[in-house]
């Protein structure tokens, strides 16, 4: 790019990024040459629409004259809390590579100047081994799990593994003989960590430009470890418009809405690439105020702040330009070689040893083989005391008698709809076979079932009828309840509460329902206190 002045380069290498660490070195380096810069991505689960944050900004920086590694860091996906087997590493790394190939064309981005590098390729000799050895002996655990707290999967006893990704990642910059790394933010203690810890061993300090992070649909991070929270590269357009019609979009919220913040981090930056300018489109009849198209963000997020947008025309235009942009991609994958690839990579699970059939005109509790609702243990459930997250005003955490002294933690992300007292003492009803996770670093044991409204205005919890104590039965006609003698933990692997919660509802008469059966309770049925029609959570 000779036409390009060194401060041409760097504003198109610093455009759309939340932070620059290094910018007087890269000016420095631009002044006599091109920059070399890397991107790493582990091949854990499978990419998502976050990618093309990553993608928009690969073209930048090829626009800008730079050369670009793309590292495919297999020994870390292994490291990272083993988020990929050993095993199937290898034909991850190649799905990736063949993915991120995919994307790039889609959008028109060369990939033959680009350089493909497998981390085994080097971190696996005696050079790398010393180096990250000399690394380790100036690094204190203090050190490695602060710089990995937002990467590295956190866990109360940590692996080894984890504590040396970091300083891994660090001398991938030396060994790739780069200038700067390219990442999200939330790699931004690995970056200081690298600024620091390099040079202590004898190499250089190398700059960091940091993206923005693409929310999820339903949290602060589109994640490919949490189902619901992304769209996937290669999902099928029923499930892109089932993820999205589910996703948190709150009419006139523009605080906190990952459809919103999507169309901003990944839809209009991309209409923009090649010179050409942003637009997107909501198509709507005209009693609601008809088609509009939007050049400038702003006039968009102003439009919803005012409810001028509906958030279901929101979501339905985002689904359209959501299933053109990934066409190309499934295109791609479609033949012979690269379906058995991604089999290869993402093995479908094995069904599970059956149950011997019963004869009965009821679903087996527990049968493997079923999805449905005698997988779920909901009992009425009684909120002896909750309280606010003191690290997210939005969650309150709870301690939930559950029956019979069982009595455990709960979050739950309902403090911004319902107000503290009327959590207090009160009955709900209650998903008490998932396996405890931690969520917002609270190990969490159940789930409160609520309802919401269409457009999520509206979030109450279910009401089960009074004279009811903790631990009674929530009861589904012609379905055999869960057995709590020896209850089944559900793997949220398996998406078991996903796929069953997608058939409930609340009627319009305001019950809560499985398909068309009542949650049912020897009192009669469960109720909303006001809502009425919407689905539950």
């Amino acid at each position: 790019m000779a036409s390009l002045t060194p401060a041409e380069k760097y504003n198109i290498i610093a455009r759309n990024l939340q932070e620059v660490l290094g910018k007087e070195q890269i000016e420095s380096i631009l002044a006599e040459r091109d920059l070399n810069i890397y991107w790493g991505t582990a091949p854990t689960g499978k990419p998502h629409l976050g990618y093309f944050v990553a993608m928009t900004k690969i073209a930048d920086f090829l626009q800008a004259g730079c050369h670009i590694t793309i590292l495919i860091a297999d020994i870390h996906a292994f490291l990272d809390n083993m988020k990929a087997p050993m095993e199937l590493v290898g034909k991850r790394a190649e799905y990736y590579t063949q993915l991120i190939k995919a994307t790039l064309t889609s959008i028109g981005v060369p990939t033959d100047k680009l350089k493909f590098v497998l981390g085994s390729s080097y971190q696996l000799t005696a050079e790398y081994s010393l180096a990250n050895m000399k690394l380790c002996s100036k690094t204190t655990e203090r050190d490695a799990k602060k710089a990995g707290a937002e990467v590295v999967k956190q866990v109360d006893a940590p692996l080894l593994s984890g504590l040396i990704y970091p300083g891994m990642q660090a001398l991938d910059e030396e060994f790739l003989g780069v200038d700067a790394q390219f990442g999200g933010v939330d790699q931004r203690k690995i970056f200081v960590f690298a600024e620091k810890m390099l040079p202590a061993i004898g190499y250089k300090k190398r700059s960091h430009l940091m993206n923005v992070m693409v929310p999820g649909l339903a949290g602060p991070k589109m994640s490919s470890s949490v189902a619901d929270s992304k769209i996937d590269l290669l999902e099928a357009p029923e499930d892109v418009k089932r993820k999205l019609s589910k996703a948190f979009c709150e009419e006139g919220n523009i605080a906190e809405n990952g459809v919103l913040s999507f169309v901003k981090t990944v839809l209009f930056p991309l209409g923009s690439m090649n010179g050409k300018s942003p637009s997107f489109s909501i198509l709507r009849s005209e009693k609601f105020g008809g088609d509009v198209t939007y050049t400038v963000y702003e006039d968009l997020e102003n439009d919803f702040r005012d409810k001028k947008v509906h958030p279901g025309d929101l979501k339905k235009a985002v689904t359209d330009a959501v299933n053109i942009l990934l066409g190309p991609i499934r295109k791609w994958f479609d033949n012979d070689e690269l379906r058995q690839l991604t089999e290869d990579a993402y093995p479908t699970p094995k069904p599970e040893v059956k149950a011997k059939p019963v004869k009965s005109n009821k679903p087996a509790a527990n049968a493997s083989s079923t999805v449905d609702v005698s997988r779920l243990d909901i009992r009425v459930a009684r909120v002896l005391e909750a309280k606010v997250h003191e690290a997210n005003p939005n969650s309150y955490i709870s301690t939930v008698d559950c029956g019979n002294g069982d009595v455990r933690t709960v979050v739950s992300g309902l403090a911004k709809y319902i107000p503290l007292a009327e959590m207090q003492n009160r009955l709900v009803c209650a998903v008490c076979n998932l396996k405890p996770g931690k969520f917002q670093g609270v190990l969490s044991s159940a789930m409160l079932l609520a309802g919401s409204s269409p457009d999520d205005s509206v979030v109450e919890l279910l009401q089960p009828p009074a004279g009811l104590e903790a631990g009674d039965l929530i009861e589904f006609e012609g379905f055999a309840q869960a057995d709590r003698s020896s209850p089944e933990k559900l793997n949220p692997k398996h998406l078991i509460f996903e796929k069953v919660s997608e058939e409930f509802k609340v009627s319009p008469e305001g019950l809560a329902q499985y398909k068309d059966l009542q949650f049912s309770t020897k009192n009669g049925p469960v109720s909303l206190k006001s809502l009425k029609e919407g689905r539950i959570r």
